[in-house]
């Protein structure tokens, strides 16, 4: 899915190795020569990155950002056979989990929220959990949790590219950092025993501009629950007024 961010429109493509993706640079080279369009553009191994803007209006993302990121994505498909054409069920064994939490308060009313793309960008799954009152870290944690456990429960995935903005979690998933609050040690814990079950689980830390999705999985649940409450309370309020 192409995300709108301060560099242009946004997408990342990952594929089995760097002479993959060199295969579909050159597919694209052509259509963006073609359309007469100068994306930013980066490549590092196996993953190629987008960033698409239009230099005459000053780069903002304008119909013809649009119209190079359908052309690309075109071109993904005809890049590997369909899974109909192979004769095989669709397979997840490789997804992007992005995570994100959020608590109103700190500690406060708390949601988890995720998103699980497969590696050309599709969304196959989205959700928010409602937390009750925890803080923000443990939110964030408890969304990692949630979507890993989701990846590996419904679609089995052997390999998970994860995808948050919270730097804490990044680096203590990545050892960088020690997990000094205790109140994290068990959803620490949960996670470390879930991760021997894939055969690979990669960490990445993303600006928040890139985890929309996620956030607003976390917004929207926080919304829904708290609705009512706030609903009430500026009844209660307006009654007190008119007296």
């Amino acid at each position: 899915m192409w995300t709108e961010t301060k560099r242009g429109l946004y997408k990342q493509f990952v594929f089995a190795d760097f002479r993959a993706a060199w295969a579909f640079m050159e597919q694209v080279s052509q259509v963006v020569s073609r359309l007469n369009h100068h994306p930013r553009w980066q490549n590092q191994g196996g993953v190629v990155e987008f960033w698409l803007s239009t230099h005459e209006k000053q780069d903002a993302i304008t119909k013809r950002d649009w119209e190079l990121a359908k052309a690309i994505d075109a071109l993904l498909q005809n890049h590997e056979p369909s899974e109909k054409q192979k004769g095989k069920a669709p397979s997840v064994s490789e997804l992007q989990l992005y995570a994100d939490g959020g608590s109103r308060g700190n500690p406060g009313p708390s949601a988890s929220g995720f998103v699980l793309l497969d590696m050309a960008g599709n969304v196959l799954h989205e959700e928010g959990v409602y937390l009750g009152i925890t803080t923000n870290n443990q939110a964030e944690y408890q969304s990692l949790r949630l979507g890993l456990e989701k990846a590996l429960e419904t679609y089995h995935a052997k390999e998970v590219h994860v995808y948050m903005d919270s730097l804490l979690v990044i680096n203590q998933m990545k050892r960088i950092f020690k997990v000094k609050n205790r109140d994290l040690w068990p959803i620490h814990d949960a996670i470390q025993q879930l991760l021997p079950k894939f055969e690979k689980v990669v960490f990445n830390h993303v600006p928040r501009e890139l985890n929309k999705l996620a956030d607003a999985e976390v917004n929207k649940c926080l919304d829904a629950e708290l609705e009512p409450y706030e609903s009430q309370r500026n009844h209660k309020k307006t009654q007190k007024q008119s007296k």
